[in-house]
């Protein structure tokens, strides 16, 4: 049984959890915050990993902020901006429309 002191025993191969357990699932977050708690890093990412990320994302926002050119932007379900094709079409290829 899930919780901070797992419980093992047999269930049916047909699992719903509040059935089995008497009980509804914990949510996403809940177990999540219990696993910081009980200092089960498991689902977490390292500091060095948060860090590394930041380096890279800063690196892309200093170099956009550099860049007087404006990022394309494209209608929501379209194909993408017109720059997209070009960018295809200078390797002589197109993109496949299904």
């Amino acid at each position: 049984m899930p919780g901070p002191q797992p419980r093992v025993r047999p269930v049916s191969m047909e699992f719903r959890y509040g059935t089995s357990f008497g009980q509804q699932p914990p949510d996403a977050y809940e177990r999540l915050i219990l696993d910081a708690i009980l200092g089960d890093a498991t689902l977490f990412i390292r500091r060095d990993e948060v860090e590394g990320s930041w380096r890279y994302i800063d690196r892309l926002i200093e170099v956009w902020n550099d860049d007087p050119r404006e990022l394309p932007t494209y209608a929501a379900g379209s194909w993408g901006p017109d720059q997209a094709a070009a960018l295809l079409r200078g390797d002589g290829r197109r993109w496949r429309r299904l």
